[in-house]
């Protein structure tokens, strides 16, 4: 129930052309406390219901715990959630022996672009797309909960 990912910018779109999935997600929150967060997501035809704890100091580590629920409970769920669901299209693009997620975000979000690693340990060494850019693993403007409040077409 540890989740070990690390966050960047991406500084093109090269990566869609190498997805081998794409999916259109909506998630908003219940709960957007940075200690906890409990989120509701639909993602293709499936539901979602998450926790995630609050980061460590490096904020590459911390507690999650997810678990499938039916369509129609997420969508009454989403009804439910803090103001600011986020909209965004999931990418799923090889890179060597992993994977990254890139969400491309819509809406008030529109314009960012964020790949993110899912880790064994904080230290495993992994292979950098030249799309990869600046790391924001530990800058909490790029976490979900706070986009949905702090939307990023208002930080200029």
């Amino acid at each position: 129930m540890l989740e070990i990912e690390r966050k960047f910018l991406v500084n093109s779109d090269q990566f869609k052309s190498l997805a081998f999935t794409k999916n259109q997600i909506a998630q908003g929150y219940l709960n957007s406390h940075p200690e906890r967060t409990v989120r509701i997501r639909i993602k293709g035809e499936s539901g979602f219901l998450t926790i995630k704890g609050k980061g460590n100091e490096s904020g590459v580590s911390r507690f999650e715990w997810e678990t499938e629920i039916p369509l129609i409970e997420a969508k009454h769920l989403i009804q439910l959630c803090e103001k600011g669901v986020i909209d965004k299209i999931r990418y799923e693009v090889q890179s060597g022996n992993h994977v990254f997620e890139v969400d491309e975000f819509f809406g008030e979000n529109e314009g960012l672009v964020i790949a993110e690693i899912e880790l064994k340990s904080e230290d495993e060494s992994f292979e950098k797309p030249d799309w990869l850019g600046n790391e924001v693993t530990n800058d909490e403007r790029y976490y979900n909960a706070f986009l949905s409040h702090h939307p990023y077409k208002r930080w200029k």
